[in-house]
């Protein structure tokens, strides 16, 4: 990849990542960031460490340091979710993922959120989720169009 440009290397990069090669990935990253140290390529190969190389903590602190470097970037908190889902922290993923919509409206940030399933919280507080008044609450209040 040495005679390769840097754009060229971070396009292939985004996209192998996008298609699950995370291999191809971290090589082109690896070089992206010895080439062009930018907060995006610290940002995607912080994810292909945590996939790849299980390297959870290195790939948190990449991202973010990414995140202090390009606060608005909601693609640097598509990547730092997708580390904490690596690393079995579905809860901090979530709050990543949702700080990241705050910023820009991202597909891959709410398809990660779709295949998490969230769930919203019971009607009644107090009771269990399978109570059957919060059951029939919930399915009335979505049927209003009031949840």
């Amino acid at each position: 990849m040495a005679g390769t440009n840097v754009e060229e290397l971070i396009a292939r990069g985004i996209r192998a990542v996008n298609s699950g090669k995370t291999s191809l990935a971290l090589e082109c990253f690896e070089e992206a960031v010895e080439r062009r140290n930018t907060p995006a390529n610290w940002s995607y190969l912080a994810f292909c460490l945590a996939k790849e190389r299980r390297q959870f903590d290195r790939a948190i602190q990449l991202c973010q340091e990414a995140i202090r470097k390009d606060p608005q970037n909601a693609v640097h908190y598509l990547n730092l979710g997708r580390v904490y889902l690596q690393a079995g922290s579905t809860k901090d993923a979530i709050h990543v993922f949702r700080q990241g919509l705050l910023y820009e409206s991202n597909s891959h940030i709410e398809a990660e959120l779709r295949k998490i399933g969230l769930r919203k919280p019971p009607v009644v507080g107090f009771l269990r989720r399978d109570h059957p008044i919060n059951k029939y609450l919930g399915i009335v209040m979505k049927k209003l169009r009031l949840r």
